[in-house]
């Protein structure tokens, strides 16, 4: 049905938040989860589920829904469109192969990051990354270097919206604490994690700057972490990135 007052698509917009349901850790969904997440009614729900399933971007195994690779398409042609990606790709190939560390750009959404672009050298985290994947902002190197970009209530009411449970025993979970970080992010120019994330990851990250000053995007390598690790990360690699920062810079 079209809303004429005005001129979009109230269906589409209700498929599109059905779609938005399935995120990494919640790849399979009934009828009653999505109904529960969205605030749709379950004949709705079940409608746009139906709906993606027929046209293929859903599996029904008969109570569960999860997306197929079909739906690779849209997040895929996105980034496949933006000109950020396309403009970094070089820059992380070159950097990766300086380093020997695999190197990734990514932009804010919600919550968390979303991978636009990456050279990997050797996996060290126990998830495959690419473009397209998601991970937390808040405990992320990358994260942090972008909500320190924001005025600090926007940070704080993007804090405070996260789920901000222990991902590991170094996780930090209180919100004053993680803003602490964001503030020292800010003032110190980057943002370094030590096994906040996963037990044996670390990763150094710097914000990627417009010509206006603007801060477009995120850039970070990271590493097995070991003792002084993060240390020496910042010894060795920060001067790297921010040899690519700056190049970035006269391009972005």
């Amino acid at each position: 049905m079209t809303n004429k007052s005005s001129n979009t698509v109230s269906s589409l917009a209700k498929g599109l938040r059905v779609f938005e349901c399935f995120r990494a850790d919640t790849p399979k969904l009934s009828i009653a989860d999505v109904s529960k997440q969205t605030g749709l009614d379950r004949a709705t729900a079940r409608r746009c589920l139906l709906t993606l399933h027929q046209e293929g971007y859903a599996e029904y195994d008969g109570k569960f829904f999860s997306l197929t690779h079909r739906a690779l398409r849209l997040g895929l042609g996105a980034i496949a469109s933006l000109p950020l990606p396309q403009l970094v790709q070089p820059w992380l190939d070159q950097l990766t192969d300086l380093i020997g560390e695999s190197c990734s750009v990514s932009i804010l959404d919600g919550t968390e990051i979303v991978y636009l672009a990456r050279a990997a050298q050797k996996r060290v985290m126990s998830i495959g990354l690419m473009p397209g994947s998601r991970l937390p902002a808040h405990c992320t190197s990358m994260g942090r270097v972008l909500l320190a970009a924001l005025p600090r209530s926007e940070a704080e009411a993007i804090v405070d919206a996260c789920d901000l449970a222990p991902r590991t025993v170094h996780s930090i979970t209180e919100p004053e604490d993680i803003m602490a970080q964001i503030d020292q992010t800010l003032a110190q120019g980057y943002a370094v994690i030590d096994q906040e994330v996963e037990i044996g990851l670390c990763s150094i990250a710097v914000p990627l700057i417009d010509q206006r000053g603007r801060v477009v995007a995120a850039l970070n390598t990271g590493m097995a972490a070991t003792p002084q690790r993060a240390e020496w990360a910042v010894t060795n690699f920060l001067p790297k990135l921010l040899n690519v920062q700056s190049g970035l810079k006269r391009v972005l």
